[in-house]
């Protein structure tokens, strides 16, 4: 900690960090042990961070994350757009694509930033606010690839005719953003992905997972 720092603020915000990174919750003594503070101290935070409804208790006492996290959570889409347009757009111009960034919401991958080509004689029409689930479609295998070897570079992954018939998919996972699950690819109306659009979805996912950072 630093003189410019609060300490409070600073317990506060570990203490949500801690909270997300479970799906059971935590005790005041376990989360007591975790930041090495004593437990008067831990009920002061979570009786503030309830106050603002970004922590619940349940009736075992166990802390969890709670719903007013969700309300900050809906202004985080049009700042991750902002700062992914740049690539999608060249991603798009370069392939000839409706190229998008998918984000993780839930069960489900949420297309939040979609860029169409500007010089085609047609591409497939693909909106911000579409869902899927996240067993379908090349953006949500992405993202499950990436969960399942998190550790790998990233690879792309290819889909054909399992959204719109006659449609085939490319998309790359965002790595290294924390707080942030997602992939960025392209959608065309093609029998198959041309070989040289894989590289270019992987390059695009790495300039949004750089501008996020």
């Amino acid at each position: 900690m630093t003189a410019e720092t609060s300490q409070t603020l600073d317990r506060g915000l570990r203490v949500l960090k801690l909270l997300a990174d479970t799906d059971h919750g935590l005790t005041v003594t376990e989360l007591s042990n975790k930041l090495g503070v004593n437990r008067t101290v831990v009920y002061r935070l979570l009786a503030t961070l309830e106050q603002h409804a970004l922590v619940r208790r349940d009736l075992g006492g166990r802390a969890r994350v709670g719903l007013g996290v969700l309300r900050l959570g809906r202004q985080v889409h049009p700042l991750v757009r902002e700062a992914a347009l740049p690539a999608l757009r060249s991603l798009a111009e370069d392939i000839g694509a409706t190229a998008h960034l998918t984000l993780v919401d839930g069960t489900e991958a949420l297309a939040v930033a979609v860029v169409e080509p500007t010089w085609t004689d047609y591409h497939v029409a693909y909106r911000a606010g579409f869902r899927h689930p996240l067993d379908r479609g090349a953006a949500g295998r992405a993202i499950l690839s990436a969960r399942q070897q998190p550790m790998e570079e990233p690879g792309y992954t290819l889909t054909h005719g399992e959204l719109e018939a006659g449609a085939s998919g490319a998309a790359a996972p965002l790595l290294g953003v924390t707080g942030v699950e997602g992939s960025v690819g392209v959608v065309m109306l093609a029998d198959s992905v041309p070989e040289r659009v894989g590289a270019r979805v992987v390059d695009a996912a790495k300039e949004v997972a750089e501008a996020l950072r």
